[in-house]
């Protein structure tokens, strides 16, 4: 066997195979011994008619695409080992191919293969980690939110306005006829939440319990259902009940229920200094992110399109996981907001281009920078695995595949490239941030009026002689300013 390589546009690469007649027939026999099973032949018991019979029978190429599909991997796969450089993520298509009258073949196969990544600057970025404020009024709204948890729900005979609940029976229906989803009973529809169509909460203001209200409202153009969008319906509803929500009063009292700390100022210091954790962790990940991109923004990759379609199709199988956990099949949702599956990994397409060039530029860095670890990183990770999970580790490892190995191992050398950019890019920030504060300071400085020059002092005798000598007044009473 003999092949060329011929690297093609788009990271693609071409294979050009000469098989000899020797392997090619060694490849029939076998492809002969894998469907012999299949004939049956007046004469011969089934599975043992003999290789020359069934040829005579159905031509010599009756077992030619088989055999194919034995040398193919074969040869794909010993060429390979001798092209390091070389790394398919794709399967190979079969492009051509030609039975030669000795006996051999000759065949075609193109594959996606890795792209060359060029990277461009990822030490000495100047990108600025920014810690967002915690304002009064976030912990105002934090504690507000805890308050609500604590809300007592109360039936009231008043009239229903924004923020009380309605419990309700309706039925919907377009033209007079009713539609599927537009019934329920028993609904509890907090009013002004948003969790209905516009205007349907809106007009349940002012009902009462008992009250009987038709509901007009047109569903909106890009609404989920086909049959329903831009439709005029209207919903017959019951008001079964007006309830009110009573919020605890905001006091220590209110503070010692629902925490730790005796007093309301206590637990609002606490409210603060959680929120400023979140946002010192938020600050982490936004800081991350933004270096990864300024990385990957400046490096420049040819990504298959093989890569992009199989991150789809990755990214499809991990959202149908995670509906499977909800008890909802993928084709039901699919149904549900009127989609198919290819509309679906086609919405994908442009986020699965954006995961692969990052992972293909990191994974670049990694291999630049010659990035390892040791085992006793590794076994740190499952240590702290086996930990969460309750387990000694030794138990743990056993229930694990090289999958999770591998992404433990990725995990590990994750860390240490985000680290490593970090670490690189804080001198530069700093010398950044120092650079803006100190046009910030030549800014204000241009902007304050030049002092006056001060006139030259006259002797005290002399001032006495031209009677500009004169007892000096009271100070006027200094009066505190805040400083701002």
């Amino acid at each position: 066997m003999s092949y060329t390589v011929e690297k093609l546009e788009k990271s693609r690469v071409k294979f050009t195979f000469d098989v000899d007649a020797e392997r090619f027939g060694k490849a029939v026999v076998a492809a002969y011994n894998k469907t012999k099973h299949k004939y049956s032949v007046p004469g011969f018991r089934k599975g043992h008619v003999p290789m020359k019979v069934i040829e005579g029978m159905y031509g010599k190429e009756v077992f030619f695409e088989d055999a194919m599909d034995i040398v193919i991997p074969e040869v794909y796969s010993e060429a390979l080992d001798k092209e390091h450089d070389i790394e398919p993520v794709a399967q190979p298509e079969l492009e051509s191919f030609d039975f030669k009258e000795d006996g051999g073949v000759t065949f075609v196969l193109t594959t996606a293969v890795r792209p060359e990544v060029k990277l461009g600057k990822y030490k000495g970025l100047s990108v600025e980690r920014k810690v967002e404020k915690v304002t009064a009024k976030q912990v105002d709204e934090e504690v507000e939110n805890a308050r609500e948890k604590q809300a007592r729900i109360l039936d009231t005979d008043e009239a229903a306005k924004d923020g009380d609940i309605v419990n309700i029976d309706f039925v919907g229906s377009v033209d007079g006829v009713k539609f599927d989803g537009g019934s329920a009973e028993g609904y509890d529809l907090t009013l002004g939440s948003g969790s209905f169509i516009p205007g349907f909460e809106e007009q349940l203001v002012g009902a009462k319990k008992g009250d009987k209200v038709d509901v007009k409202v047109t569903f909106p153009e890009d609404y989920h259902a086909a049959e329903l969008k831009g439709k005029e319906a209207v919903f017959e509803c019951t008001v079964n009940a007006v309830k009110k929500k009573e919020l605890p009063a905001l006091d220590d009292d209110f503070a010692k229920e629902i925490s730790e700390f005796d007093t309301l100022a206590e637990y609002k210091a606490d409210v603060k200094a959680r929120l400023a954790k979140d946002a010192e962790a938020r600050a982490d990940r936004q800081y991350e992110d933004a270096l990864v991109q300024a990385v990957v923004d400046g490096a420049e990759v040819e990504i298959p399109q093989a890569m992009i379609d199989q991150e789809a199709e990755d990214m499809a199988k991990e959202f149908e996981y995670r509906l499977s956990y909800q008890g909802i099949k993928l084709a039901d949702y699919l149904g549900y907001i009127n989609m198919t599956r290819e509309q679906l990994l086609d919405e994908y397409k442009e986020q699965a281009a954006k995961s692969v060039k990052v992972r293909l530029v990191m994974e670049e860095i990694v291999k630049r920078e010659e990035m390892k670890f040791e085992q006793a990183e590794l076994d740190e990770k499952l240590a702290e695995m086996a930990a969460r999970a309750g387990q000694d580790v030794e138990t743990f490892k056993k229930g694990l595949g090289r999958e999770h190995y591998d992404y433990l191992a990725n995990q590990i050398l994750s860390d240490k490239l985000m680290a490593m950019l970090r670490s690189e890019n804080a001198p530069a920030a700093k010398k950044a941030a120092k650079k803006a504060e100190s046009a910030e300071e030549g800014v204000a400085e241009e902007k304050k009026p030049a002092a006056k020059k001060p006139a030259a002092k006259k002797p005290a005798a002399k001032k006495a002689a031209d009677g500009e000598a004169k007892p000096a007044k009271k100070s006027a009473k200094k009066t505190d300013v805040p400083a701002e």
